[in-house]
């Protein structure tokens, strides 16, 4: 029987900003500890991302409001989201690329699953030239960016385009995101799911693993 494996592309592949503040800082050329908002991994400490877990933001609004700060603190103009993760990110995407994502992908391929990512904003947020950077990418069959499709998760039609595209019923795939709104649209679809720890990311592929051999 053939399934899939569907991951979120930022926290789930790639590290969040929130982890690599030190590797921003330098490329920003600031002091080390400027950078302070910590998101999931210091909630009491960073109420914007609080807001936006509670549904009062978006995870758009949340990311403008943190490139407006930043880019206030080197004094540069950045309009656009892939100016900002550029700025921060330097130009080697792959040194942020969780070593635990990797694994999971050669795993996966290695176990004859498909592989599929469904994200609300990559080239959005990254760039389209970001794929280019990170050659693990051709190893998806599938790719669904909002970017281009404007259907964002947790909507349902969003896990449609996936299901459609891997010619897959919703229950023969697993969907990977640490945002646990994202997760509904999975839920309505019938998709197995995990909710992705950013703390925690072996055990949270690791639970990917366990639901997709239960399906076989």
């Amino acid at each position: 029987m053939t399934r899939a494996l569907v991951l979120d592309f930022g926290g789930v592949i790639s590290k969040t900003l929130f982890e690599t503040h030190a590797l921003s800082e330098a490329a920003l050329g600031l002091a080390p500890g400027t950078l302070t908002w910590r998101g999931p991994f210091d909630p009491a400490g960073d109420a914007p991302w609080c807001a936006m877990q509670a549904g009062e933001m978006t995870e758009r609004e949340y990311w403008a409001l943190r490139m407006q700060e930043t880019r206030a603190l080197v004094g540069e103009v950045w309009t656009e989201f892939p100016q900002f993760v550029g700025r921060l990110r330097g130009a080697d995407p792959a040194s942020v690329i969780r070593p635990e994502a990797l694994e999971a992908i050669a795993q996966a391929k290695a176990s004859g699953y498909k592989l599929a990512i469904l994200s609300n904003e990559l080239d959005l947020f990254y760039g389209k030239d970001f794929r280019a950077k990170l050659p693990f990418l051709s190893d998806f069959d599938l790719i669904v960016d909002a970017t281009y499709t404007g259907i964002l998760k947790p909507d349902p039609r969003a896990f449609r385009l996936v299901t459609d595209g891997l010619n897959l019923p919703a229950a023969d795939c697993v969907f990977v995101d640490d945002q646990a709104k994202n997760l509904g649209g999975a839920k309505a679809e019938g998709m197995p799911y995990v909710h992705f720890d950013v703390t925690r990311p072996g055990d949270s592929y690791a639970r990917a693993f366990t639901l997709l051999s239960k399906g076989a």
